[in-house]
């Protein structure tokens, strides 16, 4: 396939589009229309048609998708088709939900081991990994490859640590942290800042409150 450029939109959809055909791979469904797929994931027939063009196609006129074909070709373009290792970076509420949830390691991410800077929580065992101090992420991401950092600290110290990462090798973050990271462009970040997306849900319901009110006018 010719390399071209993918706009960050474009991107942005295909993890729900791997969703969504995941679940009717799982429900028995063989084929599906563009149409169809609209009208389930509430996005134009032609918005899906122009987002898989960019990637060759896969379907054929009159005839739809392969469901399975293309919900393995979608994870291939997003890199589901290897094994991701990570170390979690903060063993907090929110790190220890995140270390809980299953779902990461169906999809081939694999939590190897959590740090925390709290010498209280060292030797903790989380889902069956053991809590270890910070001064030894160096030597565990030489030993077992690791991937991709997830920060789950707060934002004073998530800049040194991100230097740090970057120093070990590291080749992407996933940063909960409140903090933009000033990082490497060869440092792939995804930056999770929870209450944005709050304010953005705060957003659309203080439009539809307006709306409703216009029309009652």
């Amino acid at each position: 396939m010719e390399t071209k450029e993918i706009s960050r939109a474009v991107i942005s959809r295909l993890p729900r589009y791997y969703r969504y055909l995941g679940e009717l791979n799982d429900e028995g469904v063989e084929r599906i229309s563009s149409q169809e797929l609209s009208t389930l994931m509430k996005v134009t027939a032609s918005q899906i048609r122009q987002d898989l063009n960019n990637f060759g196609g896969f379907g054929q006129q009159g005839y739809g998708y392969n469901v399975k074909y293309l919900y393995d070709e979608i994870g291939s373009i997003l890199g589901l088709d290897k094994k991701h290792n990570l170390i979690l970076i903060g063993a907090g509420n929110l790190g220890q939900a995140l270390a809980n949830y299953v779902n990461f390691e169906k999809r081939g991410f694999i939590i190897k081991g959590i740090f925390d800077s709290n010498e209280k929580i060292h030797g903790k065992v989380i889902r069956g990994i053991r809590v270890q101090p910070m001064e030894e992420i160096e030597s565990f991401m030489a030993e077992n490859d690791i991937d991709i950092a997830v920060l789950t600290i707060p934002k004073t110290g998530a800049v040194k640590v991100a230097e740090q990462l970057v120093s070990f090798g590291i080749r992407g973050i996933w940063n909960f942290a409140h903090i933009d990271l000033n990082v490497p462009e060869e440092i792939e970040v995804e930056n999770v800042h929870l209450s944005e997306s709050l304010m953005r849900l705060s957003y659309k319901l203080k439009g539809e409150q307006n709306a409703h009110i216009r029309r009652k006018v």
